[in-house]
């Protein structure tokens, strides 16, 4: 069965967490040779691979005297600064026998919201895997504040999966995938081997625990998980502490988990609306706008507009929600904050004469609307 879900798949994500490549004492050089091997095997069978790793923080903590995770962002990102370089030296290395050129790419979530930076990011991975060299991505964490964090990696490797096109996303964890509750505390606890659909008892077996190392547990990997498959691409969350693992599920095993990508995945486009693109403020809509908007594919028109929430500019990324603030759809605006102050209520026709100006009939155009994202 996996052999045949796998079958189309010619570019692939590879995210390799904290807690698969380093331990309390630093990274885990070997664990990397061996992940690296089967890079190596993949590669030569033909698919292009684009690493999400983990790993600066743990590489550089000890050099400042840190057990366990850094208490303090200043620490984390001292700690990444020294660490970041000893991990690409440590691929590098690991890689260089085989004749692969490995290159290091450091983002923000602002890097990928802002839709011609995003482009640039991805005419950049493009060109580095048609030259075919190895992209390692990680979170620029020696600069990054909370407003532009990615909040981990496994959020990055789904947005990377989207921003490079690839058929799958592989995330290498430290345990052997989902289970129907916490092996940790329950013996019985039962392995899932595959998901059709990540519903909302998926999501509460995840739980919300991580490790000391890393930034996410299961439940990151699971939302990470749902936002590749609903681009379209499936998703296998396995243990990278096994040795081979990563070329036993190319080989057709029956590893981790394996969630299916929807059968009716969204564009590009508004999937970076969706999950990318960071939304700056609300708006709050009468009935009759979300109605039109669900059930009749319509755009928003400002007339359906009741109250707004938030300063943002037009282009900015916006929550739409009913009238008792529940969030059913976002989208990208045409109009700013103050300009939607002016015309919410009002007919297309009125536009122009209440702004002097008109950007075009619509609030959000059905195009850049993504409903239950």
């Amino acid at each position: 069965m996996r052999t045949i879900l796998l079958a189309h798949v010619r570019r692939v994500v590879i995210k390799i967490g904290s807690g698969v490549l380093s331990d309390e004492s630093g990274l885990d050089y070997a664990r990397i040779e061996s992940i690296c091997r089967d890079i190596v095997d993949l590669r030569r069978r033909g698919f292009e691979i684009v690493l999400v790793s983990s790993g600066a923080v743990a590489a550089g903590k000890k050099d400042l005297g840190i057990t366990g995770r850094p208490q303090t962002i200043p620490l984390k990102q001292a700690a990444a600064a020294i660490g970041q370089s000893r991990l690409m030296r440590a691929y590098k290395d690991a890689l260089r026998p085989d004749g692969i050129t490995v290159a290091q790419v450091l983002l923000t979530r602002d890097d990928l919201a802002n839709r011609r930076r995003y482009l640039n990011a991805r005419n950049t991975l493009m060109t580095l895997l048609d030259h075919g060299v190895l992209p390692i991505i990680n979170e620029n964490d020696t600069v990054v504040v909370d407003e532009i964090r990615f909040g981990d990696n496994d959020n990055l490797s789904a947005m990377v999966t989207n921003l490079v096109e690839a058929q799958l996303l592989v995330i290498l964890s430290d345990v052997d995938g989902l289970y129907d509750c916490d092996p940790r505390h329950n013996p019985q606890a039962r392995l899932i081997t595959e998901v059709e659909r990540i519903s909302e008892e998926i999501e509460v077996m995840a739980g919300d625990t991580g490790g000391t190392l890393g930034t996410g547990g299961m439940a990151t990997k699971i939302k990470a998980a749902k936002r590749a498959t609903l681009f379209g691409a499936g998703t296998a969350i396995i243990n990278g502490r096994t040795p081979g693992n990563l070329r036993f599920l190319f080989d057709g095993h029956e590893l981790g988990t394996y969630f299916l990508p929807v059968r009716d995945p969204i564009a590009a486009r508004k999937h970076w609306i969706a999950f990318t693109k960071k939304p700056r403020g609300k708006l709050l809509l009468d009935d009759g706008a979300r109605t039109a908007i669900i059930d009749g594919g319509k755009s928003l028109l400002p007339s359906g507009i009741r109250s707004l929430d938030g300063e943002f500019d037009r282009g900015d990324a916006v929550r739409l929600c009913t009238l008792d603030g529940r969030e059913f759809a976002k989208g990208v605006t045409n109009y700013s904050s103050l300009e939607l102050q002016r015309i919410m209520g009002c007919k297309t026709r009125e536009i122009e004469t209440l702004l002097g100006y008109k950007y075009g009939d619509e609030v959000i155009h059905r195009d850049n609307l993504v409903i239950g994202a």
